[in-house]
């Protein structure tokens, strides 16, 4: 276990970063050589204060990170990877910035599948919840494992979806987090870590104990993208995380997809954006597996039907004529009660029990501002 602990000491040194630490491994060898090393040849690699931190003596916090990790990896499932380990993943060996360790949690095989990222908002809509859980299935079912951040709205929603169904040809999911493996977070989705633990993967470059940083969050968003052939975003504001996600999977060179929303809707702008900008519209998840030609992965292919984006409502069927022609005059961009209650020329009271019962029935969603959204 020597090796690994050089290993540990060598991503716990303090301002020893990836970069810093890729140079010193392609300069001395493996981590061992590198402590071995003097200072005057250390600092012909890094800098002067790298190097002197290098020649320090390990402290007694990382001799306890040190022991810490050993004991966690003594649990079952549990593995660190080394940047010099045969499995580790390939993918990640071709972005600019590989980190140097992984702590893994769960199918440690998972990391060797093509996958595909799916990504959005934590603020998602009923709609857009639907629309990744939904794709996420389909394309897991189709042989291909679902890679997101586990952060609510549509990260749970697309980890949910990529373990519905785990049969021998299901690609299940991996989670790559921005805590250390030992760390659930958010805490709500404690119940989703442990499965995925069980079923699929989770991943942390980060060290044993390392708590939620917000700077943490957008760096692990390139080994999200790393670890997959393509990156899907389902609904996105015009700032946020998953176009950050986005751009670096276009600097590694991935195929980025992005599903449309009303031009109305605020989690839409980023998804426009994109599409602007090249990524590749998709309707259905058989769009992307076409796009990456993976159509045939799956030797049993599904209905046309369940590769659709939004689920039967077989046990919802609209009861009653007056509802199915609210639904018709609602149509699928965002209205107010006010506007909706003039097309239909009704009064404020009886619209606001129709919408109730639509809302229950699992038809519409209220938005930010007292909106109304058909669903499906």
């Amino acid at each position: 276990m020597s090796d690994v602990s050089d290993w540990i000491r060598l991503t716990a040194t303090p301002g020893i970063g990836c970069e810093a630490a890729r140079k010193l491994l392609l300069e001395f060898g493996l981590p061992d050589q590198i402590f071995s090393a003097s200072y005057a040849a250390l600092k012909q690699v890094v800098s002067e204060r790298q190097a002197k931190a290098l020649c320090e003596p390990p402290t007694e916090t990382i001799l306890a990170l040190i022991e810490r990790t050993h004991l966690w990896c003594a649990e079952p499932n549990n593995f660190l990877i080394t940047l010099a380990d045969n499995n580790y993943p390939t993918l990640l060996l071709e972005i600019p910035d590989p980190p140097t360790l992984l702590y893994v949690k769960g199918r440690i095989e998972l990391l060797s599948n093509t996958s595909i990222a799916v990504v959005g908002s934590r603020n998602a809509s009923t709609q857009g919840s639907i629309n990744a859980k939904q794709f996420s299935s389909n394309l897991s079912q189709s042989g291909l494992t679902i890679v997101s951040g586990m952060a609510l709205g549509i990260d749970t929603a697309a980890h949910e979806g990529g373990l519905e169904s785990l049969d021998l040809t299901s690609g299940s999911t991996i989670a790559v987090i921005g805590t250390g493996a030992d760390i659930v977070y958010p805490a709500r989705n404690r119940g989703l870590a442990h499965k995925i633990a069980e079923h699929g993967c989770i991943v942390s470059e980060y060290a044993l104990g390392t708590p939620a940083i917000a700077s943490n969050f957008p760096r692990r968003n390139r080994l999200i993208s790393g670890l997959s052939q393509g990156v899907l975003v389902i609904e996105a504001a015009a700032q946020s995380g998953s176009l950050i996600t986005a751009r670096m999977a276009l600097e590694q060179g991935r195929d980025v997809f992005a599903i449309p929303g009303s031009i109305h809707s605020p989690l839409a702008k980023g998804c426009h954006l994109l599409i602007k900008q090249g990524a590749k519209l998709v309707e259905t998840a058989q769009d992307i597996l076409q796009e990456l030609r993976l159509d045939t992965l799956d030797s049993k292919p599904e209905p046309a039907q369940s590769m659709l984006p939004f689920p039967s409502n077989t046990n919802n069927e609209i009861e009653t004529e007056a509802e199915s022609e609210l639904l018709i005059a609602i149509g699928y961009d965002p209205i107010h009660p006010d506007v909706l209650a003039q097309r239909c020329n009704v009064d404020s009271g009886e619209l606001s029990a129709k919408l109730l019962m639509l809302e229950l029935d699992g038809h519409v969603e209220v938005l930010a501002g007292g909106l109304y959204r058909r669903l499906g």
